[in-house]
């Protein structure tokens, strides 16, 4: 489900945590990708909040990125 207009502010979290989470790994979008078992093109709509992430999807990109499921849909705390 595509929702381009009105993102909710989970969604916005979920896709800042992904961003900085991959970019602090050295992960380009595709390599991301490819060690969650999705495809790269998912990846930047998750980044950019137009794809409703399903929960099977934030556990295999939680692990890919080495953190737990939860870690995603927090707050990020310096």
């Amino acid at each position: 489900m595509k929702n381009t207009k009105n993102p909710s502010e989970l969604a916005l979290l979920f896709s800042r945590n992904v961003r900085r989470l991959r970019t602090d790994a050295g992960l380009s979008q595709e390599e991301l990708a490819e060690k969650a078992g999705v495809h790269r093109t998912y990846i930047g709509m998750l980044e950019r909040a137009e794809k409703n992430v399903t929960i099977y999807n934030i556990e295999r990109v939680a692990k890919a990125l080495g953190v737990k499921p939860y870690e995603l849909l927090m707050e990020a705390h310096s």
